[in-house]
């Protein structure tokens, strides 16, 4: 069972190791136009990547406390999906990170999610 408290994040790799080098994560190029990190649920991670992620290899998934980060995390309405999502409205600093994996694939290029743990 996924923590109750964790969110997640799918970051370009080499974003993420400048991400792990400055010790905060500023967000992509979407984050910024939009004026916060996008993030995910386990249960919205499959769509997720799917729809906004297809066939894009170097990604990482990132697990985010979000007790971590509870004071500039808001919960917002996305009506093309007709859910909340967690929306991040500072940068995301590695503190609150509690692990970073790469994400895989299967024969069919698809992306497998690691144990989300």
């Amino acid at each position: 069972m996924v923590a109750a408290s964790l969110i997640f994040k799918i970051v370009h790799a080499s974003e993420w190791a400048g991400a792990q080098e400055a010790q905060v994560y500023y967000g992509s190029a979407k984050d910024k136009a939009d004026g916060f990190l996008h993030l995910s649920t386990a249960t919205q991670l499959r769509e997720t990547l799917e729809r906004y992620y297809a066939g894009v290899n170097d990604l990482v998934l990132v697990a985010v406390d979000s007790e971590a980060v509870a004071n500039d995390l808001k919960w917002e309405h996305a009506p093309s999906r007709g859910e909340d999502f967690p929306h991040l409205f500072a940068p995301l600093p590695l503190a609150a990170v509690m692990w970073a994996r790469p994400l895989q694939h299967d024969d069919d290029r698809n992306p497998v999610l690691p144990p989300l743990t």
